[in-house]
C-alpha cells in the first residue's frame, strides 16, 4: 500500500520529482527519461509507468534552459531522447508479440498481465487496423498493447514502422511541446497537479466512453 502511495504522490507531483532529478543526475536524465518511455511503450507488462504527463512536464522543465545552468533541460535532446524511445520501444513490443504468438490470448490476467486490456486493444485492431498504433499512443495501456497485438496479428513491417514513426513523433512532439510552450504559464505552474490529474483523466476518458457504451449495448440486448 506504501509502495501505491508512493507510486501516486510522484505521478501528482512529477513537476517536483522530476526536477530534483534534473539536478541530482544532469545529463543522465535524458537516459532515464528515455528508459521510462522505452519501459511503457516497450514492455506489455509496465503501462502503469507515466507517459503523457511526463512528456508535458518534462516540456515544461525544458522551458527554463540548459542542465548546466541548473535550469531543466534542452528541448532538442528530450525531443529526440523521448521520441526515440517511443518507436524504439513499440518496435521491441512488436517483434515480442510476433514471437509469441496468438498463445498469449490464453494466458491468465496476473499481477503483470492485463488480460482484458490486450483483449480490447485486440478489438480496437481489429476495428482500426493499423491507425490503432497512431491512435493508442494518446491512449494509456492501449498504447501499451497495440504494438503487441500487431506483432501477434504479423502485420506486415514496413507497415507497421510507417504507422509507429508517425504516431510516436506525434505523440511525443505534441506533448512536450505542449509543456514547452505552457507549461510555465502561471496559472498552469500554479495548478500544475489539477493539469496533471486533468491529463489522465482526458487520456482515460476514450476508454470510460467505450466501456459505457458496450455496457448500454449489453443492457439493450
Amino acid at each position: 500500500m506504501e509502495l501505491i502511495t508512493q507510486f501516486i504522490d510522484i505521478v501528482l507531483h512529477l513537476d517536483t520529482h522530476l526536477m530534483e532529478m534534473v539536478i541530482r543526475y544532469g545529463v543522465w536524465i535524458y537516459a532515464i527519461l528515455f528508459f521510462i518511455i522505452f519501459a511503457e511503450t516497450g514492455f506489455v507488462v509496465t503501462p502503469f509507468l507515466p507517459g503523457d504527463s511526463l512528456l508535458f512536464v518534462a516540456g515544461a522543465l525544458a522551458a527554463l534552459g540548459g542542465t548546466e545552468s541548473g535550469g531543466g533541460m534542452y528541448i532538442g535532446w528530450l525531443l529526440a531522447a523521448v521520441s526515440a524511445a517511443a518507436i524504439l520501444g513499440n518496435m521491441v513490443n512488436y517483434q515480442i508479440g510476433r514471437c509469441l504468438g496468438p498463445k498469449v490470448f490464453q494466458w491468465e490476467s496476473s499481477r503483470f498481465f492485463n488480460r482484458q486490456a490486450l483483449l480490447k486493444t485486440q478489438a480496437f485492431y481489429e476495428r482500426h487496423g493499423g491507425k490503432t498504433l497512431v491512435i493508442s499512443r494518446f491512449l494509456p495501456i492501449f498504447r501499451t498493447f497495440a504494438p503487441f497485438v500487431a506483432g501477434i496479428g504479423a502485420m506486415a513491417y514496413p507497415r507497421f514502422f510507417l504507422f509507429n514513426l508517425v504516431g510516436g513523433l506525434g505523440w511525443c512532439l505534441s506533448l512536450t511541446l505542449a509543456g514547452y510552450w505552457f507549461g510555465n504559464l502561471p496559472w498552469v505552474k500554479q495548478n500544475l497537479s489539477l493539469l496533471i490529474v486533468g491529463i489522465i483523466v482526458v487520456s482515460l476518458l476514450p476508454m470510460l466512453i467505450a466501456y459505457l457504451a458496450r455496457d448500454k449495448d449489453s443492457a439493450a440486448t
